[in-house]
């Protein structure tokens, strides 16, 4: 029985494959987008309301973090997708030339 990495070793990477893991990074990335967005609202809605200088600067802290991790989870999510779309342009381009015949000079 082969053991489950060297299974996924051997399966070739095809465009199709490339353009649905796209689909789904870009979904992910845009429901972090959706979130990120939602966030981002949320905190100028509400005003961190304190006469204390240090609760101010840490819930400023925190607000900051938690928008900016959301944010790179969405450019992480979108940067992979565009990653696999250049990669299945580039295996149908790799394909176009290996089905093409050798030119004669």
């Amino acid at each position: 029985m082969p053991n489950l990495s060297e299974e996924s070793a051997r399966k070739k990477a095809t465009p199709l494959n490339c353009l649905v893991g796209s689909a789904i990074s870009g979904s992910l990335g845009y429901a972090l987008y959706s979130l990120t967005a939602s966030i981002i609202h949320t905190f100028a809605a509400k005003p961190l309301t304190s006469s204390n200088p240090l609760v101010v600067r840490i819930g400023s802290l925190v607000r900051t973090l938690v928008m900016g991790v959301a944010s790179l989870g969405t450019f992480i999510f979108f940067f992979v997708a565009f990653g696999l779309i250049l990669l299945a342009i580039q295996l149908l381009l790799q394909k176009d030339e290996s089905s093409s015949p050798p030119k004669n000079s």
